[in-house]
């Protein structure tokens, strides 16, 4: 499973998402690039669990070095190494061991149940605090200190993928240019 090809944007106001981590899961799976395949990179606390299906918009580079995070709203889990349209619905602001590390919150558009679902003012405030709060405990407990500044709506979406878009194709051409 190669990616380069893929648009991280396949229409606007959509993203295009590998799933890596599974809602429910303590696995953190991540995507090898060299390998073209997922492994299992580490085991997290049983306490915690990922609350929603987790994985990355590919062909993007954020400020952390890695690819834009992504989480998307599942009735059900997919698997790992699924790709997915998803229509971003706002950010997890946030701030990971001194990076800026923003977490798109999404919907899947193959789930006609989230057409009219377009801000996070749609989802249960108790639900995005426990996303919130996953990602403290999670980062605590593997003794890296986080920042969670809250939650930004969807207009604040476009500007964060064209910087990580922008921010990746700068580093392939260099790459390229040895």
């Amino acid at each position: 499973m190669h990616l380069r090809s893929l648009a991280a944007t396949p229409a606007p106001g959509l993203v295009h998402v590998l799933v890596e981590i599974p809602a429910g899961s303590t696995n953190k799976y991540e995507y090898n690039e060299d390998a073209g395949v997922m492994v299992l990179d580490r085991v997290l606390h049983s306490s915690v669990r990922y609350p929603f299906d987790y994985g990355f918009v590919p062909n993007t580079l954020a400020e952390d070095g890695a690819p834009l995070d992504a989480m998307v709203i599942m009735d059900e889990p997919t698997f790992a190494g699924c790709l997915l349209t998803a229509r971003p619905i706002g950010i997890l602001d946030m701030v990971d061991s001194g990076a800026y590390d923003g977490k798109l919150l999404c919907v899947p558009t193959a789930d006609p149940r989230m057409n009219g679902v377009t801000s996070i003012r749609q989802i249960a405030p108790n639900q995005l605090e426990d996303v919130a709060e996953f990602f403290r405990t999670y980062k605590n407990m593997e003794g890296r200190p986080t920042t969670i500044s809250g939650w930004l709506d969807a207009g604040e979406v476009p500007a964060l993928l064209e910087q990580c878009i922008a921010r990746e194709k700068q580093a392939r051409s260099r790459a390229d240019r040895g």
